[in-house]
């Protein structure tokens, strides 16, 4: 179901940026930049908009670390949430993908083996905040979130290896 919401999402997106619609501005995901959200548009394949949101999610990741070696003023706990928000949502679109890839039987080999790897270095890296991050009791519940969205994905790319057909065999001559 949720695939399916993003999956309209995106199409509503591509067609709000027709000549007919110019006028009005085109949706984006709330923890996309424009420029994110245009490169997602841009991207020809599957394999690119799946890289492209692992990196993004990649990005948000850092981007908290850094919130919490360098914890700002004002509004410290929120910008450490909506960052951590912003990572799971990026590596659930790039799970979403991947199953959208195995419906159209596109070969999204090298986005499946990308999420795999990534996922298992996000993973260490939430699992080793949930043990000793600083300030644990602002962002615990988005974390143990993050935590459980991080599985979900690698779980489901490690399912999708097997669904998605072989590379094909050179033969030789």
């Amino acid at each position: 179901m949720k695939f399916k919401i993003r999956f309209l999402f995106l199409a509503a997106c591509i067609l709000a940026a027709s000549p007919l619609v110019r006028g009005a501005a085109p949706q984006q995901k709330d923890y996309l930049t424009a420029l994110e959200a245009d490169k997602i548009r841009d991207a020809e394949t599957v394999n690119e908009r799946i890289k492209l949101f692992l990196s993004f999610a990649d990005d948000r990741l850092k981007k908290f670390q850094y919130e919490l070696e360098h914890p700002s003023t004002n509004r410290h706990g929120d910008m450490l949430n909506s960052l951590l928000n912003a990572y799971v949502g990026c590596v659930d679109d790039a799970a979403d993908l991947i199953q959208l890839g195995i419906e159209k039987q596109e070969n999204i080999r090298q986005g499946i083996d990308l999420m795999s790897s990534r996922t298992k270095e996000f993973l260490a890296v939430l699992e080793k905040l949930s043990t000793d991050g600083a300030d644990l009791e602002l962002y615990k519940d988005n974390l143990e979130d993050a935590i459980e969205g991080t599985r979900d994905a690698m779980n489901d790319a490690e399912k999708a290896k097997k669904k998605v057909a072989p590379p094909p065999v050179r033969r030789k001559n």
